[in-house]
C-alpha cells in the first residue's frame, strides 16, 4: 500500500486540502459559536477531470439546530461528499470548474438526529499559486437535498434550489 501511495503521489496527480470555518452570533439572549473542518482529497484523471471526496465535521449552534426544534443545544454533524470535477475554462493559472457531488450528512443535536442526502453542482475557481499550492473557492450550490429527522412519524423535507448566500467557501490544496 505504501508503494502504491508513493507511486501515485510521484505522478503529481493527487491533491489534498480543504477549508476551515468559524462563526459567532448573538441572538440577544446568548452568544453562539460554531466551527467546521472540511478536509478534501482528490485525484486528477487528466487536465480537465478530477475525482475526490470532501469530509466534514461541524459543531456549534447554527441555523440547522432550528430545523430539529432544539435551538439552544449544540449541533454536531458529519458529512461526506464524493465528487467529479470538470474544469471547463482556463486562463493562465486560473481554472473555472464545477463539481458534481453526491452528499450525505448526519446531524446530532443533543440526541435529536437527522440524515440528509443530496445531489449538487458546486461551481468554483482555482488559482494555482505555484506548482504545488492552489487557492480554491466554491461560489454557490445548485442542487436537491432531502433530510429527515430520525424519529417516529417524522416527515422528510425536500429542497431544490440555488444557494449563493450561504455557499461560499475558500480553501487551499497541496498538489503532490
Amino acid at each position: 500500500m505504501a508503494a502504491a501511495f508513493v507511486a501515485v503521489s510521484m505522478s503529481a496527480q493527487v491533491y489534498v486540502g480543504g477549508s476551515l470555518g468559524f462563526a459567532s452570533f448573538d441572538d440577544s439572549n446568548k452568544s453562539h459559536s460554531a466551527f467546521k473542518i472540511m478536509p478534501e482529497v482528490g485525484y486528477n484523471l487528466d487536465e480537465n477531470m478530477s475525482i475526490g471526496v470532501t469530509l466534514g465535521y461541524k459543531q456549534g449552534s447554527t441555523s440547522a439546530a432550528w430545523e430539529l426544534n432544539n435551538p439552544n443545544k449544540d449541533l454536531k454533524s458529519f458529512s461526506i461528499a464524493p465528487y467529479l470535477r470538470y474544469s471547463f475554462a482556463k486562463f493562465g493559472p486560473v481554472s473555472v470548474f464545477a463539481d458534481g457531488a453526491l452528499e450525505y450528512e448526519h446531524i446530532d443535536n443533543d440526541g435529536a438526529k437527522a440524515n440528509g442526502f443530496g445531489l449538487a453542482v458546486l461551481p468554483g475557481i482555482a488559482v494555482n499559486l505555484n506548482e504545488k499550492l492552489s487557492f480554491v473557492s466554491h461560489v454557490g450550490r445548485l442542487g436537491y437535498k432531502q433530510s429527515k429527522a430520525d424519529a417516529d412519524g417524522a416527515k422528510a423535507i425536500s429542497t431544490f434550489g440555488l444557494d449563493l448566500d450561504n455557499a461560499l467557501s475558500f480553501g487551499l490544496y497541496y498538489n503532490f
